[in-house]
């Protein structure tokens, strides 16, 4: 199978199952496990939003007209606080409308330990996935990304807002309890999301249940060993587990998400 690759596709089952749209085709993923994958970076990078080849990939799939133009290219969408939409000044307004001003959740994930992050209600719990999260618990719903930004950074103060993705992929992760922990944090913080309440920022509560995640690993690897197509067109090895949007391999570990729109040549023993 050969073609232009995007972020592997999922769906909540227990184990998550993956498949990854090569071209027009979706490769399943999970019927390979345990056997030989072999994928080839074939050198031709296209764009993602307007087709046309380009010799570098930009914000994971652009080419740098794109980039430089859209709006899901823009930094705000790296630091939601930053939304810049009510000023008027964004890239594309009608965008805008359709992805910052519609209902987002304020979540707790567990991926590598504890963290914060946000969400639109579009991408649950594909969000979750993607960043690896064994557990998830959305814990607010607000109205927009500008807010969802603002009450993220103040839960930010006491949770951290990354994930160690290396921790994440050896499966050195403890099971926490989600709720408790939520407690606590709204708890010490509650003078601050009082006075964000007071500035205007609306915020619903949420008695949301954890969300469990089990993915199609069989082994963990004990050091990790990260590919890059751009330094070695060949990924070689046994699929040992699929991981947020890694690949891991006997021989170590990619991250798909980061080369959307390579084209790439895959075989395998199936």
């Amino acid at each position: 199978m050969k073609g232009f690759i995007r972020k592997m596709k999922t769906e909540l089952a227990s184990p998550v199952h993956y498949q990854l749209p090569v071209g027009d085709d979706l490769f399943d993923l999970n019927s390979r496990l345990g056997k030989t994958l072999k994928l080839n970076f074939t050198g031709q990078l296209q764009c993602l939003n307007c087709s046309r080849p380009t010799k570098k990939s930009f914000s994971q799939g652009y080419c740098y007209p794109c980039f430089k133009k859209l709006a899901a290219c823009d930094l705000c969408i790296m630091k939601p606080e930053t939304c810049h939409y009510a000023a008027g000044t964004c890239r594309e307004p009608e965008w805008g409308q359709a992805n910052c001003m519609i209902t987002h959740f304020v979540y707790l994930a567990n991926s590598s330990g504890l963290k914060v992050g946000i969400t639109r209600h579009t991408q649950v719990p594909t969000r979750w996935i993607d960043q690896g999260a064994i557990q998830a618990l959305p814990i607010y719903k607000v109205q927009t990304r500008l807010d969802s930004g603002r009450l993220e950074t103040t839960l930010g103060t006491m949770v951290k807002d990354k994930t160690n993705w290396r921790t994440m992929l050896k499966g050195e992760v403890d099971v926490i309890d989600m709720k408790q922990r939520r407690d606590e944090l709204l708890e010490a913080l509650e003078i601050s999301l009082k006075n964000l309440a007071a500035q205007g920022v609306v915020m619903t509560p949420l008695d949301a249940e954890v969300v469990k995640i089990d993915y199609p690993v069989l082994e963990y690897p004990k050091k990790i060993s990260s590919f890059n197509f751009d330094k070695d067109p060949v990924v070689e090895g046994t699929l040992m587990g699929i991981k947020g949007q890694y690949l891991i391999f006997d021989t170590g570990v990619i991250n798909l998400r980061k080369f959307t729109a390579y084209e790439i040549e895959i075989q395998d023993s199936h």
